[in-house]
């Protein structure tokens, strides 16, 4: 039961959709509560079935998932993560008919005593809440009946999780054997011999690769290849013009609208009217500077009713003003409390503006923004001619236009890959997004250009030429490919030879400074070395060396063939885990172990349980 607690805390959460890749994540609630199955099928399995729709949803919550992880979208394999979710539905499916016919259940007194027991259900008192219940199936769009129909079958399938799981049996005596093993440690020296030192010794014959061709004739095979003309377009690569004011503007306002910046500002004016208006308003604006105050000016020697109260005229509204909107917001820009401003001509006269109170957000001046706002503005102008190129260029694509004219005509260099390959592909396109396209079918049938592809930060098109199939290589064809597999392989065989006659010269340390070549010594060296490769590091602790001796060890390898002396092996004793350590590192072994047995069922259930899927719909659901 702890086992189906610690599901209930993150089930509520996590209730749309939880699908892993993993086997022992396929057990997670999934998201086809609220709606009934689509008729339309990708799989049969014995005698239920996964849904189009279904299958859909999954896909797309995966990829979701698998976005938020990637800094470029294009390294997704659209290919690989239907086929793994098209697994885990159907791995699913069959875990749940098996669990029914095994007579898994729970009641519905264990569902409402759990339900009961979750903290999304329970008001400030702690208490079950009806109303949250309600609430949260609302916000579904389910019904209980729902609800407990779809939690009963997850209870089960952990059940019959914990079944296969919780049999997989690792003796602490075993584990103390791996620990031993990972904490073993001796004193090593190394010598390499490459494989290409010895290739002009290599006789190869017509005979030794007709009978290498032979034998290996079904792995021959050439790869899916095109020839590749492409266009590659990123923002930073375009030219614009210098931003204007204008731009740096709207982008001064964009941010005060993003910022939720209210101006709260009460002002008061003076009005000046008549022939003498600005020699009257500057003669005004010189008694403010020297101390006047504005109110009692302004009742003395404003022409606005509004004198009669100091000049008040409330908080500012720049559709007050109509017209000289721009103009007054302009004069009033950066005033604080007590600031005045200069005398502006408007449509009214001459006017004087103070901010008397300020309730609002403080508002930078553009002047104090006008370095972030141009780097802004410079952005959105390049976003925004980008977008547009893009737009120009998959239109062209459309229209049939080749790479070379779309090149010529949207002023982009024209670059080429040839031997594009399908798989394998280390070239500078080698992300699986452009690869799909590149080798689908209609683009190559029609040697079209493919629409555009999000590639890093830009934007390619690609157009495919000279499609060559995989299929078995001729004997003349294949000869490169043998003929270095054969040279390699009998050079490595003549290094090995060499490794082994100075292995066989090494009895003690003192030997390894006498032979005719110079080993590396490593120094007291344990199993999780770097210094070494995979292959070397098993041949290093293979055997135990005699006592107050060395053993000498030799192997082909991948650079040819490599002489490896060690001394006694010893185990780490200072590095000795802990008995909760050792504990807990049988744990993970045991959850490994489980995972394979839960894979194991699986693939005798497919044995038990027919699965056909729909090749058409998976297809479609593809976009093939």
């Amino acid at each position: 039961m702890d086992k189906l607690r610690d599901f209930l805390k993150s089930w509520p959460g996590r209730i749309l959709l939880i699908l892993c890749l993993s086997p022992l994540a396929l057990l997670g609630v999934e998201s086809y509560f609220g709606g009934s199955v689509d008729p339309n099928q990708i799989a049969q399995v014995g005698e239920a079935s996964v849904g189009l729709s279904e299958y859909q949803n999954a896909v797309n919550s995966r990829r979701s998932e698998i976005l938020e992880q990637l800094d470029d979208a294009s390294l997704l394999n659209e290919d690989v993560l239907h086929q793994q979710v098209l697994k885990g539905l159907v791995d699913r499916t069959l875990l749940e008919q098996q669990a029914g016919k095994l007579g898994m259940t729970v009641s519905d007194d264990t569902i409402n005593r759990l339900l009961r027991q979750e903290q999304v259900f329970l008001d400030a008192n702690g208490e079950f809440s009806n109303d949250q219940f309600s609430n949260f199936l609302r916000q579904r769009g389910m019904n209980k009946e729902q609800l407990f129909a779809e939690f009963r079958n997850q209870l089960s399938l952990d059940q019959l999780n914990a079944s296969i799981v919780g049999t997989a049996i690792y003796p602490m005596q075993a584990v103390s054997q791996l620990i031993g093993l990972q904490l073993e440690a001796r004193n090593l020296w190394v010598h390499r011999f490459n494989w290409q030192d010895y290739q002009a010794k290599v006789k190869l014959t017509q005979a030794d690769i007709k009978s290498y061709y032979d034998a290996n004739k079904g792995d021959l095979k050439s790869a899916a290849m095109v020839d590749l003309a492409y266009i590659q377009l990123d923002p930073a690569t375009i030219k614009i013009d210098e931003v204007t004011e204008e731009e740096i503007e709207q982008q001064y306002e964009a941010y005060k609208q993003s910022s939720a910046v209210v101006d709260e500002r009460e002002i008061s004016q003076i009005l000046v009217t008549g022939d003498k208006s600005k020699a009257r308003a500057d003669q005004i604006k010189m008694r403010l500077d020297k101390g006047e105050a504005f109110a009692a000016v302004a009742k003395k020697d404003s022409d606005d009713p509004s004198g009669a109260d100091g000049g008040a005229i409330g908080r500012f509204n720049p559709a007050v003003f109509g017209n000289d909107a721009d103009a007054v917001t302009n004069a009033l820009q950066g005033l604080s409390v007590g600031d005045i401003s200069a005398p502006i001509k408007t449509s009214f006269g001459y006017q004087i503006f103070t901010v008397t109170q300020d309730n609002g957000t403080q508002v930078p001046t553009i002047e104090s923004m006008r370095s972030e706002l141009s780097a802004k503005a410079k952005e959105y102008k390049r976003q925004t001619v980008y977008a547009d190129k893009v737009t120009a260029i998959n239109d062209m694509a459309a229209d049939g236009l080749s790479i070379a004219d779309i090149a010529q005509q949207e002023a982009v260099a024209l670059k080429r890959i040839k031997d594009y390959r399908k798989n394998n592909n280390t070239s500078v396109l080698s992300q699986p997004v452009v690869i799909k396209q590149a080798f689908d079918e209609f683009t190559i049938q029609d040697q079209a250009v493919t629409s555009g592809i999000g590639v890093g930060t830009g934007t390619i098109w690609a157009q495919p030429s000279n499609y060559r199939p995989t299929q078995t290589l001729s004997l003349k064809a294949a000869m490169p490919q043998i003929t270095q597999t054969l040279l390699k392989q009998k050079a490595s065989a003549l290094a090995l030879k060499d490794a082994q006659s100075i292995a066989a010269g090494i009895k003690s340390a003192s030997d390894i400074n006498k032979q005719a070549v110079n080993f590396q010594s490593l120094g007291q060296t344990n199993r999780q070395t770097t210094l070494l490769s995979e292959k070397e590091r098993s041949l290093a602790f293979s055997q135990q060396a005699p006592a107050n001796g060395v053993v000498a060890l030799t192997s082909v390898t991948e650079t040819g063939a490599t002489v490896i002396v060690g001394d006694r092996i010893e185990t780490e004793q200072q590095a000795q885990l802990s008995e909760v350590e050792q504990a807990q590192t049988a744990r993970i072994i045991r959850d490994n172990l489980g995972q394979d047995q839960l894979q194991d069922y699986l693939d005798y259930l497919r044995l038990v349980y027919k699965v056909e899927v729909n090749e058409s719909n998976m297809a479609g659901a593809q976009g093939r």
